[in-house]
């Protein structure tokens, strides 16, 4: 394809229409700079010309020269939540209360102590160039901790072939599918539905076809991944799970992964498994259950065309520092690898030595969690008397069913008690006929106690009131 050309067009790249609209565009200006009775008496008449005139050139062949020569994918890519969060607020007035934010999944306990002294005391490796497999230190620790934390047994994992530091996990889900998928062979990418929207782009930039599948009320927010056609399975390159799942805190059982694993090898496709929310449960004794756990239960030992996600973001408090990991069957981390090389996102020398303080260390984990247990508890003790609410399985959102349409509810919410939630049909897309966001909002209960307390109170206040 001739750079500039849009697939949808034919063979002539240069506008043919160019030469009048810049005529006419230069007449209006020029008629702007005069002063006569004429533009006196129709003082908006030049404004009014050139707003027409724009509305052409939108359309025009002069546009599409220009914004067609860049990836046309782009195009395909929808607005993020949060800017359509922001259109939905703009012209409300809110009370004069303080604004209590629970739209942004961002963790907001402190960071541990110890982590940003090791980040301190290596600042001299800013001065060199990082290897983007990390160093073997890192990969290491990252392996010891895999298999501790989820039972897979001594030497498990090979810190070598199997692990690879990444820039935070959002960042490695998108390059992923850059990766892994073949833009030219009519490939889909198959996604939970709500979902965190990095699996939709990524796969949009990547040339591949997103599909989703449902996780609603019905399933317990669970997928059901047998009401998936054979037809899907057989299109599918790159499958992404979330577990726990973000909006809906739901963990998909083991079993379920298994069944997963062994339909990947039916159908040769490979599964990214955001495992990012895993750290964030309230019985010590259950933790979420993981893809590779799964794997070797099933005695899949080379986790073939299994590829989990994991970041300190969420687990340690240290969104900012942009730290995680991919870990899983060694062919294709080798291959992504490669991708990372020229993509060029090593990670910090200093960043990866701060990591390997937080890897190693749970205590600040498990208190992590008890914060999170004392928010949840209390605001469902706050909030049951006048809604139907529960605890999720794992993460720190509260993904709530609405009685009103959830972006009526949200602005509502933002208008009478200056709280800000996030619409739920904004995480998702209809398919089938539903759009299993409508109808719920998500509350992520990052902020400190008393604030979650303020807020769980006058939502109270709120919902009483419809």
């Amino acid at each position: 394809m001739t750079l500039g050309r849009h697939p949808r067009e034919g063979g002539n790249d240069k506008p043919k229409a160019i030469g009048w609209q810049v005529l006419t565009i230069a007449v209006v200006f020029a008629l702007r700079s005069l002063r006569s009775n004429f533009f006196q008496i129709y003082p908006h008449l030049p404004e009014r010309i050139s707003a027409a005139i724009s509305r052409i050139m939108r359309r025009s062949a002069w546009r599409r020269h220009y914004i067609y020569a860049m990836n046309p994918f782009l195009q395909k890519l929808q607005p993020y939540p949060f800017e359509k969060l922001s259109a939905l607020k703009f012209g409300c007035t809110p009370p004069d209360l303080p604004h209590i934010a629970l739209a942004i999944g961002e963790p907001r306990h402190l960071a541990p102590a110890f982590v940003l002294e090791a980040l301190c005391a290596n600042l001299d490796g800013i001065s060199q160039y990082p290897l983007t497999r990390g160093i073997p230190e890192l990969r290491g620790t990252i392996a010891r901790w895999l298999e501790q934390r989820f039972r897979l047994g001594a030497q498990a994992v090979d810190a070598d072939s199997q692990v690879l530091p990444v820039n935070g996990t959002r960042e490695a889900l998108f390059a992923f599918a850059q990766a892994v998928v073949n833009a030219g062979a009519s490939e889909s990418v198959l996604m939970p539905n709500p979902f965190y929207q990095i699996y939709e782009g990524a796969a949009y930039l990547a040339g591949a076809t997103p599909v989703f599948y449902n996780t609603a009320a019905a399933t317990g927010y669970l997928p059901d991944f047998d009401a998936i056609s054979d037809d899907d399975w057989c299109r599918c390159r790159l499958l992404y799970i979330c577990s726990p799942g973000n909006p809906t805190g739901a963990v998909i059982p083991k079993a379920t992964l298994i069944k997963l694993i062994e339909k990947s090898k039916q159908f040769d496709f490979i599964i990214a498994s955001d495992e990012c929310y895993s750290e964030i449960y309230f019985a010590e004794t259950t933790p979420p259950t993981g893809l590779l756990e799964a794997a070797l239960a099933c005695g899949n030992t080379s986790f073939e065309n299994c590829v989990v996600f994991h970041s300190l973001s969420k687990r340690s408090n240290l969104p900012g520092m942009r730290s995680g990991f991919v870990a899983g069957d060694a062919k294709i981390l080798k291959q992504f690898l490669l991708y990372r090389t020229y993509h060029g996102c090593a990670m910090p020398p200093p960043v990866q030595q701060a990591s390997i303080s937080a890897w190693r260390d749970e205590q600040h984990v498990i208190e992590n969690r008890k914060l999170y247990q004392q928010k949840f508890d209390t605001v469902i003790e706050i909030l049951s008397p006048v809604i139907k609410v529960a605890k999720p399985d794992a993460g720190f959102y509260l993904w709530l069913n609405t009685p009103i349409d959830d972006t009526e509810f949200a602005k509502q919410l933002f208008t009478k008690q200056n709280i800000t939630v996030l619409p739920g049909s904004y995480l998702s897309r209809e398919t089938h006929g539903v759009n299993p966001g409508h109808k719920h909002v998500r509350m992520a209960l990052v902020a400190p106690l008393d604030e979650c307390i303020t807020a769980a109170k006058r939502l109270r206040t709120f919902i009483k009131g419809l």
